[in-house]
């Protein structure tokens, strides 16, 4: 398949070549283990969340203001 041009790959070749793709990128960046379970990552996201100070704008009106800059 060295050389193949994507236009000229099948469904099946195309799926087996993204496939290698993913696994050798998996391979060389291993995600760190983490020991907590998934419900104690969902506590440390609630209790690290940032609130905005009273009178903020609201998130759309912000995004609104950084688009008309």
């Amino acid at each position: 398949m060295v050389g193949q041009r994507v236009t000229d790959m099948t469904l099946d070749e195309l799926k087996a070549l993204i496939a290698r793709e993913i696994e050798q990128r998996m391979v060389m960046w291993p995600r760190p283990y983490d020991p907590r379970t998934p419900q104690e990552i969902l506590d440390s996201i609630d209790r690290n969340m940032w609130t905005p100070p009273p009178g903020s704008p609201p998130t759309l009106e912000m995004l609104r203001e950084d688009r008309d800059r």
